[in-house]
């Protein structure tokens, strides 16, 4: 039951009022090869966009997701921040530039655009949460950032360093 896994990868565009959230869109599911959803404003943002504009686009992998998350490290030089990782042992981390990737080619219909990861680790019994009657996760069955930190490292081959990697 301590076993970690990764449960799923979100990655997410966020473009403001200045990209097209299709392009978005199109380039992650080219990445990801799952349908991608656009995102839209809950209220006024900052960023000039009003309530109920598209702002970015996301895509959830659930399944198959270790393949892809071996590329995007790849992606960042196998090196991730110590600072990465959160209470809870989840992950994210940004690519600057989507060609970064190994086996991506610039495409000039999308441009440059980078992208943020996140990856969400989770032990057996981790559905009890997620249930309808909600139950709750002990405390000595929550990851910690050692341990996430740990699982990326044994299984993806990464480093985690202490400064902040550009």
């Amino acid at each position: 039951m301590k076993a970690i896994r990764v449960e799923k990868i979100v990655l997410n565009i966020g473009c403001g009022s200045d990209k097209d959230p299709q392009i978005a869109k199109y380039l992650l599911e080219k990445i990801s090869g799952n349908k991608a959803v656009i995102t839209y404003a809950k209220k006024r943002t900052t960023w000039g966009v009003g309530k109920g504009k598209p702002i970015g686009a996301k895509v959830t992998i659930r399944k198959n997701c270790g393949d892809l998350l071996k590329k995007l490290l790849d992606a960042v030089d196998m090196k991730l921040n110590k600072n990465s990782f959160d209470d809870t042992g989840n992950v994210a981390f940004g690519i600057n530039e989507y060609v970064e990737i190994p086996g991506m080619q610039y495409d000039p219909k999308i441009g440059m655009i980078g992208f943020d990861t996140c990856v969400r680790l989770e032990r057996l019994g981790y559905r009890v949460s997620r249930k309808k009657l909600r139950g709750k996760i002990g405390k000595n069955h929550r990851i910690k950032p050692d341990e996430a930190a740990e699982f990326i490292q044994r299984n993806f081959g990464i480093k985690v360093v202490e400064e902040e990697v550009e």
